[in-house]
């Protein structure tokens, strides 16, 4: 008698890579502790907890039998609201609440938002280095993730004639990351602009992901002018998490800035997976943007002061190279020509108690990088940094 057939999983869901950063956790179990206190340098997570005034706000919340209720699918109109005229600030632009949907964290927002624009056999382009997210999302969905090569010489940021030459009849979007991750470039405005004009030339979507759009460096108010533009709703897609600048990343809070016609369709995806974001942390958050402003502000210059403090903590190390920093994320060469990184951040791991994440998770053509995520650490571990590194060999 023949054997019943096994059962099989999405072959794109099995080509997908698994995520990377408990491996490179798994690395860090093992260092025994030898030169002080593991230095986590590889997830970007708030470094302190957020204000007890924001906390309080979520106890009063949870404690409200109404939010134990279903709220709307795109997202409580309250925070909705908030956020559009939080924005509108932001961008010198007006928004409705029409215009907003709220969403489990933003990585949520990107899933949909890719579920949203493309389907298989289509190709999205993506700036290497890129989000190994973004990458991981578009391979399990069946759609391609099209590398677009970005110049360390340029600062990482994208060449807008070298993603015309890559667009063919299946691409359907563009995503750009800025403040970037893994890079921690900031993309000039007229850079954004020419790629938005790029995308409604052609009828593409440009993707912004903002999450660390908080974290500008001083002087810098307006990230960019195109949601300014007349018929920006008719091509540009804009995402943002609260995680990083509420320092709430357990919270699950993210959003989505588009068209209404546009987020009308969302809504089915987003009720299928979520039905409605978390109310409790929804009302905390929607009292958080005016209500601890002024922390946010303190917190965006001590983050942003920490770039400056891992450059000096880098410059007298030998043939160690800072391509870029940013807030919350710094990109470099290392000095071992031909061995590859996840060998080196391994051996950092275990040897000098430094975790770090090697550059092919991000994408092809970079084995001789490393992302080195600076906000999570403390200014002071910052600085023994360059001592950690100080005639390491892999």
């Amino acid at each position: 008698m023949p054997s019943a057939p096994s059962p099989v999983l999405n072959p794109d869901l099995l080509d997908t890579g698994t995520p990377p950063i408990p491996q490179a956790q798994g690395w860090a179990k093992a260092y025994d502790g030898s030169h002080g206190p593991l230095i986590d340098l590889s997830q970007a997570v708030p470094g302190a907890p957020p204000p007890d005034a924001l906390l309080h706000r979520l106890a009063d919340a949870a404690a409200d039998p109404a939010n134990t209720r279903y709220g709307a699918i795109t997202g409580d109109l309250a925070l909705r609201e908030a956020y559009a005229a939080e924005i509108g600030r932001v961008y010198g632009a007006p928004f409705a609440a029409g215009n907003v949907t709220i969403t489990s964290g933003c990585n949520q927002a990107y899933v949909v938002t890719m579920m949203a624009v493309a389907r298989a056999g289509d190709n999205v382009l993506l700036p290497t280095p890129w989000y190994f997210n973004h990458e991981m999302t578009l391979t399990m969905l069946g759609v391609e993730p099209r590398a677009l090569p970005c110049d360390p010489a340029a600062g990482f940021v994208p060449d807008v004639a070298t993603a015309e030459a890559l667009i063919d009849a299946r691409t359907r979007a563009i995503v750009l990351v800025t403040p970037n991750n893994p890079t921690g470039a900031v993309y000039p405005p007229q850079t954004i602009a020419a790629f938005a004009a790029l995308c409604a030339r052609r009828g593409l979507w440009l993707v912004l992901d903002e999450t660390y759009r908080d974290f500008l460096p001083e002087g810098v108010e307006r990230p960019h002018e195109v949601f300014a533009t007349s018929g920006w709703e008719d091509s540009v897609i804009g995402l943002y998490s609260f995680s990083k600048a509420y320092a709430v990343p357990g919270w699950r809070l993210g959003a989505i800035t588009a068209g209404e016609t546009v987020l009308g369709e969302i809504g089915k995806v987003l009720d299928c997976v979520q039905i409605s974001p978390v109310r409790a942390g929804q009302a905390a958050v929607t009292w958080g943007i005016d209500g601890i402003r002024s922390w946010r502000e303190g917190n965006r210059t001590e983050i942003n002061s920490r770039a400056g403090l891992f450059r000096q903590a880098m410059a007298p190390l030998n043939g160690w190279r800072v391509l870029s920093a940013g807030a919350y994320f710094a990109y470099v060469s290392h000095p071992f020509e031909g061995a590859p990184a996840a060998e080196v951040a391994r051996a950092l791991a275990l040897q000098r108690g430094v975790l770090a994440l090697p550059g092919p998770y991000f994408g092809p053509g970079q084995e001789g990088h490393l992302r080195i995520a600076i906000a999570n650490v403390a200014a002071d571990r910052i600085g023994i940094l360059g001592e950690r590194l100080t005639g390491f060999s892999v």
